[in-house]
């Protein structure tokens, strides 16, 4: 018993390092979300309550974009890594 809380303690605090996608990979999905959301608005087939709940993610992906270039931007400049 002991062994298994000893293993999920150490799976719990391992996990959020390799949870961290990196900022090229997240700008990736995004790009390719942003993509998708195009080509709907482009057919026009969904309906107005699809549409709004896309383009509000669309919002917030572009806020997190910026904010995550900016981050970067700061750390350069600061020369931090």
């Amino acid at each position: 018993m002991l062994k298994g809380i000893v293993a999920a303690l150490a799976l719990g605090l391992a996990l959020p390092a390799f949870a961290d996608r990196g900022d090229t990979n997240k700008d990736i999905k995004d790009k390719m979300d942003d993509a998708v959301d195009t080509t709907k608005d482009k057919l026009g087939t969904d309906s107005g309550k699809d549409k709004a709940k896309r383009h509000a993610n669309k919002a917030k992906r572009d806020t997190k974009r910026k904010a995550r270039q900016t981050r970067n931007k700061v750390k350069d400049d600061l020369g931090v890594k």
